[in-house]
């Protein structure tokens, strides 16, 4: 195959190519004519938002295209990619085949970048400012520091040649953790849901099929604990990122048993069999309102957490780990998409309160970290990883408001739901922050469990099995000591934007 050095020179040679275009920086694969009259566009429009940086090609002949410069051959997407700090790549070659299009895409995925075809773009273009997706936002404006992607050598190492289970596959973040890991060379990526339809949108965007008839697509709900055992015995997989779990705060207010059966019951049916199986490692993805909760999201995650405390001296051979983040930008149903949605209808904007903020990161971000942090865990930690500073929503709207050139947003306060925090906090009063190896993440040790912590779960689980609401909250309270329910009913709310409840 074609490589950069026919073309005379190395990635690493040409070094950091700056640009003064405003915007993502953006790789166009295909040099053609396609590739052309979209480098065209996009110097002509910087408000697309993305600044092309240059061109992969195989054809040695093409140097420079539109004074952009050919940086090398499709082979050296990953090293450009690396170099160049590439945001965005557009495959621009129509035809491409399918294989080298899912290649392609798992390669920039590495390096955290998000992969555009010619024929989406073009829509893109095509349809309303409003509707503009994240990766063509300034992402660093809105959450006020920027993005990193690159993960280590080491994290990708955990993953190159493993066994790879990711349950909540077609949701959110385990869709991005799908993406992640196959760019890194599993021996085989598994992917579970309850929900056939998310399979199947994910098996067609990883693989450009959606047949799903492959032992890889696994439908499973995590409450069936013979089900999760049957699945990882046959399985026995390295590593576990156990994503899957209710998480939006309203609905769990209103249905908190729904929420001990998925979050608490299904992540213990799921590390036991972990545990019995001598899985490498097992990963759970928490929220930052596991600490001090207010909410039963927030009280079902940190309970979620301990249980995977509990399990840490059981497996000698199973490493488990919980990883804590906060929202995270570009989610179904996300603050972003919300707003996006209601700016296109021309409705206000709804927002809690006006003194409200959150922790941000991008999906690919927290993925990243997420991998990084599957490296560094030795057994019964919670990682959390450094978001920032706190957001206030306000700024958030105002910031996207003015780079879609949405003028004067019309906002309406409607008030904070019973259960919500003004500002979330990503480690609670009794925790300690303990650094690690990695800048970007911190330690801390999950709260401690009363001695009749498994009474205390046995009597929870029959109060949910039986749909005792308020029983269902006092035993939450009881077992984690730092729950702060609040008192008042949720009152029916409908159409405000929220911060990502996850």
């Amino acid at each position: 195959m074609t490589t950069a050095l026919q073309y005379q020179w190395t990635p690493a040679e040409l070094g950091f190519i700056p640009t003064m275009q405003k915007g993502l920086r953006t790789l166009i694969v295909g040099a053609g004519e396609a590739g052309r009259a979209l480098a065209r566009d996009l110097q002509k429009v910087p408000d697309f938002g993305l600044a092309p940086i240059g061109f992969l090609d195989d054809d040695t002949d093409k140097r420079v295209v539109r004074r952009l410069p050919v940086l090398g051959a499709l082979a050296d997407l990953l090293a450009v990619a690396t170099v160049q700090r590439v945001d965005v790549v557009l495959l621009a070659i129509p035809g491409l085949p399918a294989a080298q299009v899912r290649l392609l895409a798992m390669t920039a995925a590495r390096v955290g970048a998000s992969v555009r075809h010619l024929p989406s773009f073009v829509s893109l273009l095509q349809r309303d400012a409003a509707g503009t997706d994240l990766r063509s936002l300034e992402v660093g404006q809105l959450i006020g520091r920027p993005e990193m992607h690159v993960v280590s050598p080491e994290a990708a190492r955990t993953i190159a040649g493993a066994r790879v289970l990711v349950t909540g596959a077609g949701g959110s973040i385990g869709s991005e953790l799908c993406r992640q890991v196959s760019g890194f060379e599993p021996e085989r990526l598994v992917m579970l849901d309850h929900d056939e339809s998310n399979l199947h949108r994910l098996q067609l965007e990883l693989t450009g099929e959606g047949l799903l008839d492959s032992d890889d697509i696994v439908v499973a709900d995590i409450r069936d604990a013979d089900r999760v055992t049957q699945v990882i015995e046959d399985l026995r997989p390295d590593v576990i990122f156990h994503a899957a779990a209710l998480k939006h705060l309203p609905m769990l207010e209103r249905h908190p048993c729904e929420g001990v059966k998925s979050n608490v019951i299904g992540t213990l049916n799921l590390v036991r069999a972990a545990v019995s199986a001598g899985v490498g490692r097992f990963i759970l993805i928490s929220t930052d309102k596991a600490a001090d909760p207010t909410s039963v999201l927030g009280a079902t995650k940190q309970l979620a957490e301990l249980v995977i405390k509990q399990a840490a001296p059981l497996g000698a051979g199973t490493v488990v780990a919980a990883v804590r983040f906060g929202n995270v930008l570009g989610s179904r149903g996300s603050l972003l998409s919300v707003l996006a949605e209601q700016m296109r209808n021309d409705e206000p904007i709804t927002v809690t309160h006006p003194d409200v903020t959150r922790f941000f990161m991008t999906i690919e971000e927290a993925v990243g970290l997420v991998l990084e942090a599957a490296h560094l865990a030795r057994g019964g930690e919670t990682f959390v990883l450094d978001m920032g500073k706190p957001v206030r929503i306000m700024d958030l709207v105002d910031n996207y408001a003015r780079q879609i050139g949405f003028e004067g947003p019309n906002v309406r306060f409607t008030g904070l739901r019973p259960g919500e925090k003004l500002h979330e906090a990503l480690f609670a009063s009794h925790e300690q922050q303990v650094d690690t190896s990695h800048p970007r993440i911190f330690s801390t040790a999950a709260g401690q469990m009363h001695p009749e912590f498994d009474t205390q779960l046995e009597g929870l689980f029959r109060a949910a099995s039986r749909n005792a609401v308020d029983e269902v909250k006092n035993r939450l309270a009881e077992i984690l000591g730092n729950y702060d329910r609040p008192l008042q009913s949720a009152p029916s709310s409908f159409g405000a934007l929220y911060p990502d409840d996850f």
